[in-house]
């Protein structure tokens, strides 16, 4: 098996919440020859040289942020999530909504937020996913092996090939 993309988180996302992909918080910059937009946040009008248009709504800057932790949502990304009438940043989403799982290798609880790696259905802590027996860690593009759900290394899979007699099959 050859690692060929970056770590995903590893909650599951749900099909009940909306997101706004690439451009779905966008910053507009407004035209002073223009009408005030009102806010969907504040409901006053907005005066400022710029604002965000999410929802199909306009915002201040300040207004669009995640109902968990405040953060502005304009400044971490074009990203946001909505579900049970609540806009959240994509950890809070993940944190709220998101699938747990355990690790693999070490069995301890992998959060929905934090970010993973996959081998067939198995799923690991980026510091688990290693060469179970010599603990070589991977990086992307580098071939593993997966044997009796144990992440291999080329050398240590070769090896195991030469011992038990088989042929080996990359994944």
């Amino acid at each position: 098996m050859i690692i060929g993309t970056l770590p995903f988180p590893s909650g599951a996302l749900s099909q009940d919440f909306f997101w706004t992909g690439p451009g779905g918080i966008q910053m507009l910059s407004v035209q002073p020859d223009t009408k005030p937009k009102g806010c969907a946040g504040c409901n006053r009008k907005i005066k400022d040289r710029y604002l965000l248009k999410a929802l199909d709504k306009y915002w201040h800057e300040d207004c669009l942020k995640c109902a968990c932790c405040d953060c502005r949502l304009g400044e971490v990304g074009s990203t946001l999530y909505t579900k049970a009438n609540l806009i959240l940043c994509r950890r809070d989403y993940l944190r709220l909504f998101g699938v747990t799982g355990n690790c693999a290798a070490c069995s301890k609880l992998i959060p929905a937020f934090e970010m993973v790696m996959r081998a067939k259905d198995n799923v690991y802590h980026l510091d688990c996913f290693a060469c179970q027996l010599c603990n070589q860690r991977f990086c992307v593009g580098d071939k593993f092996f997966l044997k009796n759900n144990m992440i291999l290394c080329q050398t240590d899979y070769e090896e195991g090939l030469m011992k038990e007699g088989y042929a080996p099959q990359v994944r």
